[in-house]
């Protein structure tokens, strides 16, 4: 069983990881945009937020900057496949391998300490709250706040040109969309999404490193399949969130796996963890699917 504090630990990091998954859903499932940017724009925007507290700016306001951050990140992704006709997954790893130095040069060394800075999470302490619940509670609105305005966005005539280039380009640009501003927009906007979890997470975990980055598509892959496994992403609100969803029992399943003594996993287990439960999120749906149909045949 978790503890209260590994149980919360595990919410929170999930919620944030939601964010990375709203990313990706924008990017794999809207535009069909293989995107690897998202290794190096989730560590830039814990590298821009952090650098800004230290140097004293409101810690929203160098959260927003973590986004503007991300975003511009994604776009140079997006202008390398658009205007120089790079392949997008080659453009995204170009700019991901990029993008760690340019995290470096943000830094000035690998890592940045928070803990004695103030942060978003600052103020909330005061509440009447456990200490661990409280970025549970933040971070719970900040998901709803990007739910709603990300769902909002979808339904609006800009995030139906989206969808519409995303699904198919070549009527989308008969139709007169402009599927190369459309690919522009809906990358960066994703990796301004990770940007954002980025600085989230730094604020969360008191630091910024250059290697936070590292296996984030992975996580975020794994929560939007696994959300998509839990609950049929029929419309843009429930794979929205079908995002979240997957990203917390991602998190739940990694605690739950770690904690449990008879399995003899630890920390160094977690990559391994991840391709397992990744694998499963893909294969299960199938089989569900097969169960199903052999039922209704069974009936029949």
């Amino acid at each position: 069983m978790l503890s209260n504090i590994a149980f919360y630990g595990a919410i929170e990091t999930g919620l944030i990881y939601g964010l990375v998954a709203f990313g990706i859903y924008i990017s794999f499932r809207v535009l069909d945009f293989p995107d690897l940017t998202v290794d190096g724009s989730f560590p830039l925007g814990a590298a821009v937020a952090a650098v800004l507290i230290i140097d004293g700016v409101n810690p929203w306001l160098a959260t927003g900057a973590a986004v503007i951050a991300g975003m511009g990140a994604g776009a140079v992704t997006a202008l390398l496949n658009v205007k120089l006709n790079i392949l997008n997954l080659l453009a995204s790893i170009l700019t991901m391998i990029a993008l760690y130095s340019v995290n470096l040069r943000i830094m000035g060394r690998p890592n940045v300490a928070l803990l004695t800075e103030e942060t978003v999470l600052t103020p909330w302490y005061n509440l009447d709250l456990e200490y661990h619940q409280v970025p549970v509670l933040l971070f719970t609105l900040v998901v709803l706040v990007g739910l709603v305005l990300l769902w909002r966005f979808m339904k609006s005539e800009t995030g139906l040109a989206m969808r519409a280039t995303g699904a198919n380009p070549r009527m989308a640009r008969a139709q007169g969309i402009a599927t190369g501003a459309m690919i522009v927009l809906g990358v960066a906007l994703s990796n301004g999404l990770v940007g954002l979890a980025g600085a989230l997470f730094a604020q969360s975990q008191g630091a910024a490193d250059v290697t936070m980055g590292v296996g984030v598509i992975v996580i975020g892959l794994a929560s939007l399949i696994g959300g998509e496994a839990v609950l049929t992403p029929s419309t843009v609100v429930r794979a929205l969130i079908a995002c979240v969803i997957g990203a917390i029992i991602y998190r739940l399943a990694i605690a739950l796996a770690l904690n449990a003594d008879f399995l003899g996993l630890q920390a160094q287990d977690l990559n391994l963890i991840t391709a397992v439960l990744v694998t499963l999120a893909i294969v299960l749906p199938g089989v569900r699917t097969s169960v199903a149909a052999r039922l209704t045949r069974n009936k029949a």
